[in-house]
């Protein structure tokens, strides 16, 4: 197995700094953040994980920056593991534009997202984004297919694909080989929880990327009913609800060898964080690290 961070953690580092970072920790790859940013947000001092980066890559952008980031990333020995993007599969315009960096890059696959968000309240309705979803996936596939580089799908909350199993409903209209999924236990504490055995074995060659990071269930206050609200935190992977050694025992058993990226989005300084989560994957996984 491979790891690499996600540049949506890295957003006070440029490209240079970025790479020679997770070289320097013993990362094989980085999963670039490319997205859109309004003009005020952009313009506001402090970068933030979800806010500005100082390495502004962006849809409109990547192709112009793919030959620097070429060269950075060979400097340093770094693979692109992939794009951190949050474009919806509707989006064409922005999907183009991401599609050309990515292929100008080398990039291995573009994260793209469902027609629309799934918020729970009543008011959404499943079947129709479902549909346009696939529709979605079908027409960007026509762009896609030939490139060498896949759409995948990132099991996510407040979406229609929060869990393994509603991921592959959406991706099965498909060949693995065009389309795969993010296996991604940290989003599926909250909502969407499955069991690990299950959920890899059912995506099976659809799983082409990981997101590894970890939170726990605390209870909050209870509501006028006595209701507890349960709250949940951030927390190293070692402490969190999903049992990794049994994954990583999983994965080794359907022959996995993509790449494992970290997502941790606690207010700790990037190396802390950083050498925590490769010195866990050592001792999970020793002989290959």
């Amino acid at each position: 197995m491979k790891y690499s961070v996600t540049t949506v953690c890295l957003p006070t580092m440029s490209m240079a700094e970025q790479a020679a970072f997770l070289s320097r920790l013993g990362y094989d790859g980085i999963e670039l953040r490319v997205r859109r940013m309004a003009d005020d947000v952009r313009a506001k001092a402090e970068p933030s994980n979800w806010g500005y980066h100082v390495n502004d890559v962006t849809p409109e952008n990547f192709k112009d920056k793919a030959g620097e980031i070429r060269r950075i990333l060979g400097d340093h020995g770094i693979a692109l593991a992939g794009l951190a993007t949050n474009m919806s599969c509707t989006d064409m315009e922005q999907f183009k534009n991401a599609l050309e960096g990515a292929v100008a890059a080398g990039a291995p696959f573009i994260r793209l997202g469902a027609a629309a968000s799934y918020r729970g309240t009543g008011e959404d309705n499943y079947h129709v984004i479902y549909g346009e979803t696939v529709a979605g996936f079908a027409r960007c596939l026509e762009l896609s297919r030939g490139t060498g580089v896949k759409l995948i799908l990132e099991m996510h909350g407040y979406q229609i694909h929060p869990s393994a199993s509603l991921a592959y409903r959406i991706v099965s209209n498909f060949s693995p080989a065009d389309v795969g999924v993010i296996y991604d236990p940290q989003n599926m504490v909250r909502d969407g929880y499955e069991t690990p055995a299950i959920a890899l074995q059912l995506l099976g060659d659809y799983h082409a990327h990981c997101h590894f990071g970890a939170h726990r269930p605390i209870p909050g206050e209870r509501d006028e009913n006595g209701t507890v609200q349960w709250k949940w935190e951030a927390c190293p992977m070692s402490d969190g609800l999903f049992n990794f050694p049994l994954i990583f025992k999983l994965m080794k058993k359907h022959n996995y060898r993509h790449f494992i990226s970290v997502e941790d989005f606690r207010p700790l300084p990037p190396e802390e964080k950083f050498t925590e989560a490769i010195a866990y994957f050592r001792k999970l996984d020793p002989k290959e690290c």
